[in-house]
């Protein structure tokens, strides 16, 4: 028997578990695991030096996949809220004897609480601390000057600002070695938080982000929800012409949250933005005296960042 496409590689994983859901996260890392030696070139590839990179990567293949998983087996499902999407292929005797109980869509679920963008930046900074392991902070729209009229702090900087210290775990002569040589050894990340990404706000919430994360290292949008599949084709599109990447926020559980499109990453940062941004807000210059410290002492409190 030849080799398994990766659609007939996820539906053969949801077979063996019919009945219960599953995120591309989880369906990724089943993948990359039993399947080690099919995905060894492409874990090769330099695009996806990183085990996150090369994750994301395959989560991202997998979310583009739906319609090929669901001409491939018309029994599966899905659950598009919470956010990340949860995938199923359902016990038939169950769908036999029980036809109401087909996953809810969001008209049904329609009368949930919804929590406000500000009750987002926790859970987001809980994600980037507990998954990614950056060190993150909020920046206050209030903390900026007002000289550009009302609402025009919201194109200037990002919801929230956070750093990786790549040398971490360097030893101390290789970062020596590194910062000799100009070596970047933090990367600058930068986040918008949306909610619900529709056709009537995705290029503006997108811009958005543009506007508010060039300067850094690596870009990202961030959103509870993609209201249907062209929201999510007019993402890629953009995201692919401009670098910003997407991350789905799961906010009853954002450990599960999903890296949905990573972002191109920058090999330098834009400093003169940055220090125009430090001038311009409080959080902001507190930030980057945070990341001077750490770049000057090596010094990396915790209790300075993830508020």
């Amino acid at each position: 028997m030849g080799t398994l496409s990766q659609v007939q590689k996820i539906i053969r994983f949801l077979k063996e578990n019919q009945g219960q859901f599953f995120t591309a996260r989880q369906i990724a890392l089943f993948l990359v695991t039993k399947y080690a030696s099919d995905y060894a070139n492409k874990r090769n590839n330099p695009r996806f030096a990183d085990d996150k990179a090369f994750l994301s990567q395959i989560i991202a293949e997998i979310g583009s996949q739906k319609d090929a998983l669901k001409r491939a087996n018309p029994a599966l499902t899905w659950q598009d809220r919470p956010k990340p999407r949860r995938y199923c292929i359902p016990l038939q005797e169950v769908l036999q004897e029980q036809p109401g109980n087909a996953p809810e869509t969001n008209s049904e679920r329609s009368d949930e609480p919804s929590l406000l963008e500000q009750e987002l930046y926790p859970l987001l900074i809980s994600y980037l601390s507990s998954e990614l392991h950056l060190y993150s902070m909020r920046i206050r729209e209030n903390c900026s000057g007002n000289t550009r009229g009302a609402g025009g702090n919201q194109w200037l900087h990002p919801d929230i600002v956070a750093m990786e210290p790549v040398d971490r775990r360097w030893g101390k002569h290789i970062r020596h070695c590194a910062k000799i040589n100009g070596s970047t050894s933090v990367r600058l990340w930068s986040f918008e938080v949306k909610k619900t990404l529709t056709l009537g706000n995705v290029r503006k919430c997108f811009f958005q982000a543009v506007s508010n994360s060039s300067w850094a290292h690596e870009g990202y949008l961030v959103v509870t929800a993609i209201a249907d599949e062209r929201v999510e084709q007019e993402l890629r599109m953009l995201s692919s012409l401009h670098g910003i990447g997407v991350i789905l926020l799961d906010p009853e559980n954002p450990s599960e949250s999903e890296m949905f499109l990573p972002a191109q990453r920058r090999v330098d940062a834009d400093w003169q933005s940055i220090d125009r941004l430090a001038k311009e807000n409080k959080d902001f210059q507190e930030c980057m005296e945070l990341v001077s410290v750490y770049l000057q002492t090596e010094t990396l409190r915790e209790k300075d960042w993830n508020k």
